[in-house]
């Protein structure tokens, strides 16, 4: 991380979030930066761009990727559940421990590449109870919480509300809305996923609305934080837009780039 020049003040924090197995470009991701924000989904379980890639197709093979992206993309979900269940139910052992073991072994790579300081909240298709096992000493998680940074406040909600996708860190609207409400009036709002507006939460590759917050939305319009920061949305058809008074920015285009969005004051 880059000091903070004496004298200057300035500011220079990287924001990132979808980072999907990207630890090459996360291991840079600090570079000239006096903190790294995470928002989330660390974990790669299966990529929509390149079906040989994640945990999917290292158990099952490319043609069972295509065949359940084909299946998700057409929103045929019963389809493709039914698809993976048949799939897991041909693994001799159980799916849990195939999945805990496969992610742990991202995670260890993962929180190594982090720099110091990292403040980090979970994305949907992460694991929140692993995180303590390997978040270092130089790295914060936070959800439902706020942290200062640089003299500004940054407030921290981590997940995904629920969908038929059921990935592993999905909660119910209203829990969601008390972590927006415990966090309060902040200037920087961190989420995994974004406000509820059809521009921000149409992704255009996938051909689909992911799900947004009504309870962000309602807050940021309420609170009017400088900043609303968020990915999850992976191609999204607006990537930045104002709603009153705050910069809503989609950051969540890591794993793709490998390149961060910086904020500086």
């Amino acid at each position: 991380m880059a000091p903070t020049p004496a004298g200057n003040h300035r500011t220079r924090v990287h924001v990132i979030s979808d980072v999907h197995g990207n630890a090459r470009d996360l291991a840079r991701a600090g570079e000239g930066a006096d903190a790294l924000v995470c928002l989330g989904d660390l974990v790669l379980f299966l990529d929509y761009a390149d079906h040989s890639r994640g945990i999917f197709p290292d158990l099952f093979g490319v043609e069972n990727a295509d065949r359940i992206v084909a299946l998700r993309t057409a929103r045929r979900f019963e389809e493709a559940r039914m698809l993976g269940t048949a799939l897991w139910a041909g693994l001799q052992e159980d799916r849990a421990t195939v999945i805990e073991e496969a992610v742990r072994k991202q995670y260890a790579e993962m929180f190594a590449a982090f720099p110091s300081p990292t403040y980090a909240t979970y994305g949907n298709v992460d694991m929140p109870p692993l995180w303590r096992e390997y978040a270092g000493p130089g790295t914060t998680v936070l959800d439902g919480e706020r942290a200062e940074i640089g003299g500004r406040v940054f407030g921290f909600v981590g997940g995904g509300l629920r969908t038929p996708m059921r990935t592993p860190y999905e909660i119910s609207d209203e829990e969601y809305a008390a972590k927006i409400e415990a966090v309060g009036e902040v200037d920087v709002l961190c989420t995994h996923i974004p406000p509820e507006v059809p521009e921000l939460v149409y992704d255009t590759v996938a051909r689909r609305f992911e799900r947004g917050s009504r309870a962000l939305l309602d807050a940021i319009r309420r609170t009017r934080p400088r900043y609303s920061l968020f990915g999850h949305v992976h191609q999204p058809l607006v990537k930045r837009m104002r709603i009153g008074a705050t910069e809503c920015v989609n950051v969540g285009h890591f794993a793709a780039t490998g390149t961060p969005w910086a904020l500086e004051w």
